[in-house]
């Protein structure tokens, strides 16, 4: 179940205003993580998932080598493509060159794709040698203080990675609701899916935000289980839709006509108004950062109807 903001007023624009990251973003950093598959049909369904991940990062978000990570199983399974063994040790060490490599307001993804075990804080994923905890990568995810994290455990009883992790400056995604929803999961193939080949780019603005990949994926597997009249065992969560909003992937075309890239321009700086204040919530007045969030949102909303106006799109 997806977590709403309190404030009726921001609800709404929330719900109306498509935001996304500012065109002179950088590249997010990226890390993949396959787990211990137990079977050859998991091992290629794994990498599969993985492997279209990381060209889309490649391909369409441009990321370059340094910014991307793919830690698997069986490293000689794709070495132009995996990094490393996705041991405990290797998963430590590979966050600890993103807190080295990454600076306050960068992009971090991380995606989990395998089998997951446990409850609470020893909630884990089965890795090579000894599993990796929730605990562990709330350790491994703290000197990463400062940038816009998205971490992605779409393994089997994944649920309780969300509390275990959730963060005002991280969306944490679980595959599933709880830890007892123990089956195996198919919400990474749909979120790579979305993410990868822009199909759940629902305003066709040529990026697709992080909300817009869990929305898709959570309809396409209710989907494929009803296709199968089989007994749904998976059911995604998200932590944070509003943060979710301002994450996206790709590029977005510059519009031609000049009085629509100018509005295009003024959303842009709306939005990092909004990212800049979101980042001082904690220095400022509830009531005084409430109204100002408020305030920046509706002129988002107003903007965004602009836009569609001026775009010919209904609103």
């Amino acid at each position: 179940m997806i977590l709403r903001a309190g404030l009726a007023v921001v609800r709404y624009a929330l719900c109306v205003t498509p935001w996304a990251l500012p065109a002179q973003a950088p590249a997010a950093h990226v890390l993949i993580i396959t787990g211990l598959s137990g079977e050859p049909r998991f091992a290629t369904g794994f990498h599969a998932t993985a492997s279209a991940l990381y060209d889309a990062a490649k391909a369409r978000w441009g990321a370059d080598d340094s910014s991307l990570v793919y830690l698997a199983e069986d490293p000689a399974q794709d070495p132009a493509r995996i990094r490393g063994k996705a041991t405990r040790e290797g998963l430590a060490a590979a966050f600890a060159a993103l807190a080295r490599q990454t600076i306050p307001g960068n992009i971090v993804l991380v995606v989990l794709i395998g089998h997951g075990s446990g409850e609470g804080s020893d909630s884990r994923i089965s890795l090579p040698g000894p599993d990796a905890t929730a605990a562990d990568f709330a350790g491994w995810l703290r000197p990463l203080a400062g940038r816009v994290t998205v971490f992605v455990n779409a393994g089997s009883g994944s649920g309780d990675f969300l509390a275990a992790l959730a963060d005002s400056e991280r969306v944490v995604i679980t595959a599933t609701k709880s830890a007892f929803e123990r089956n195996e999961t198919t919400f990474a193939e749909y979120f790579s899916r979305g993410l990868s080949s822009g199909e759940a780019d629902a305003d066709k603005d040529g990026r697709v935000t992080v909300l817009e990949a869990f929305q898709y994926a959570r309809r396409e597997v209710a989907k494929s289980y009803q296709t199968r009249n089989a007994l749904q065992t998976e059911h995604a969560q998200l932590s944070d839709s509003a943060l979710a909003r301002t994450i996206a992937f790709g590029t977005q075309a510059q519009p031609t006509d000049p009085r629509i890239a100018a509005l295009y321009t003024e959303r842009r700086e709306l939005e990092a108004q909004v990212d800049a204040l979101r980042r001082r919530k904690g220095q400022l007045d509830s009531l005084a950062y409430e109204k100002e969030l408020t305030r920046l949102l509706l002129a988002l909303a107003d903007k965004t109807a602009a836009i569609r106006a001026a775009e010919g799109r209904k609103p």
